[in-house]
């Protein structure tokens, strides 16, 4: 750990304060994702609505953010990425706000659409400003902070905001959220960008292309290939995530308190792995590799959980194991879309593969919801593991860059 620190820190304080920046925002979009669900009940028994009814303000956000995240992509690369992140920033925090102070549930689904606008500009955003302003050999370790801060902010959520309502009520804890984007706004507009930390980084970004040239190259089988790798992790994490405790117990019959456990050793050592694969970035640049062996780790262990029933401690020791791997793979996958970007393509480069987030968000649960209903809890692990086995395949054949 103390190495990361150090390969981040480096000479160079002016990458190192980007790095921070970007990961508190990082961090607020994550905390934002998670903004409705522990609040959920308390703002549905406010206004009276159906579940059905409240599950339109995530709909909306959804929509939007996978909807605009492309076209978010391009206008980073052509405005200015640090610009844009204060935007998306001030949009979301914003949005929330207004839904904290404002009694009317469509002006709730109106502001979860308003801020799936200032979600679609973190992604692009962040990876375009690191990459322009972290020095390439520091870019692993400055990608896996990255990653870790959001998890953090995914962790932090439902704690923080349920302490908010128990004080000031769901609307309260709506303005808390807001307060936490603009304050991550207002850090991120004193953050100076200086050339010098661009001395051995990607180049600053280039003259746009026009519309054409760009979705050409967003349609060229690199980047198709690593869209199709971000919505094949993005179903391999739902299908962990939200059904392997109710697939445990249903095929194992595995108690709710040793499955979620064993969930929990898996999310925590997700993060520890995501810095970890920030510290084996840099040390090799077979980031294929990595990812490879981290896949093909993760298929054979999530195939021995759901094909034996291992008991409490070897479930969680497996489950943990799963999650190292998971966060291993992570630096990796964007060192892998990274190596593919030409120079000023960053944004709508990221913004376009990171949309396979919302893919398989989107697609997940219907294939996996469709498999408890139909009493196969066995093949959740089985497809996890397909999955996996799929993903190698599109980091193994994927082409290589033009030199």
């Amino acid at each position: 750990m103390t190495e990361a620190i150090e390969l981040l820190a480096g000479s160079r304080p002016a990458h190192v304060r980007i790095v921070g920046a970007v990961s508190a925002a990082h961090f607020v979009s994550h905390y934002y994702i998670l903004l409705l669900a522990p609040l959920l009940p308390f703002v549905r028994a406010d206004y009276g609505v159906s579940y059905t009814e409240i599950g339109l303000a995530l709909a909306a956000f959804n929509t939007v953010s996978a909807t605009l995240q492309t076209p978010a992509g391009f206008l980073v690369d052509r405005l200015g990425a640090r610009t844009l992140l204060i935007a998306g920033l001030l949009i979301g925090a914003g949005a929330f706000t207004l839904a904290g102070l404002v009694h009317s549930f469509w002006m709730l689904v109106a502001m979860f659409a308003l801020a799936g606008v200032g979600n679609t500009i973190y992604h692009p955003a962040d990876y375009a400003l690191l990459s322009h302003h972290v020095p390439a050999k520091r870019i692993g370790p400055a990608f896996s902070v990255h990653t870790f801060a959001g998890m953090l902010g995914s962790a932090v959520a439902p704690g923080s905001l349920l302490l908010m309502q128990s004080q000031w009520g769901w609307r309260g804890a709506f303005i808390g959220a807001g307060i936490l984007g603009f304050a991550v706004a207002a850090a991120l507009t004193v953050v100076r960008e200086h050339p010098a930390a661009q001395a051995d980084a990607a180049p600053p970004r280039a003259k746009p292309d026009d519309a054409a040239a760009g979705w050409r190259l967003l349609l060229s089988a690199p980047i198709v290939l690593n869209l199709f790798f971000f919505v094949l992790l993005a179903m391999m994490s739902s299908g962990m995530y939200n059904y392997s405790v109710v697939a445990l117990g249903a095929e194992f019959g595995t108690p709710v308190t040793t499955a979620n456990v064993a969930l929990s050793g898996h999310l925590l050592f997700s993060a520890i792995g995501v810095l970890t694969g920030g510290l084996v970035v840099t040390r090799t640049s077979r980031h294929g590799t990595v990812a490879t062996l981290g896949l093909l780790t993760i298929a054979l262990v999530t195939l021995l959980i759901g094909n034996i029933n291992l008991g409490s401690l070897p479930l969680i020791a497996a489950m943990t194991v799963n999650g190292f791997f998971f966060g291993v793979i992570m630096p990796s996958r964007d060192m892998i879309v990274r190596e593919v970007t030409p120079p000023g393509s960053f944004g709508k480069v990221f913004g376009f593969v990171t949309t396979g987030f919302n893919i398989g968000g989107i697609v997940s649960p219907l294939i996996f919801g469709a498999l408890m209903d139909h009493g196969s809890s066995r093949l959740v692990f089985l497809l996890v593991a397909a999955f996996s086995l799929v993903a190698i395949v599109t980091v193994a054949t994927r082409p290589r860059p033009a030199a």
